[in-house]
């Protein structure tokens, strides 16, 4: 299970990102959102693989009628993914928003 506390530390260990709000919510930036809390217990993140995360694990994965035009979007519950995971997840989404080495 991964919380927001962990969610800021993999985020603020990668090289130059930064932490601001984004509508109300902690959000993390590379050159461009990286991540950012939606609401409690849930992450959005960037991946080029939204499709088949929410095919396959639908209860950890998913998106919103407003995450429709972004497709690499999509929502995660921290509940159901463990540290690994998460960031695996955050490493990708640094890449995708710009971060070293994009």
């Amino acid at each position: 299970m991964a919380t927001e506390q962990d969610v800021r530390g993999m985020c603020l260990a990668l090289p130059g990102v930064t932490e601001r709000s984004s509508w109300g919510q902690p959000a993390w930036f590379a050159k461009t959102l990286m991540a950012r809390i939606w609401e409690d217990g849930v992450l959005t993140v960037k991946t080029a693989e939204r499709e088949a995360l929410a095919g396959t694990e639908p209860e950890t994965y998913f998106w919103t009628p407003h995450h429709e035009r972004s497709p690499q979007l999509v929502l995660v519950r921290l509940a159901r993914i463990g540290s690994d995971e998460l960031a695996e997840l955050l490493e990708e989404s640094y890449r995708l928003a710009g971060g070293s080495g994009a």
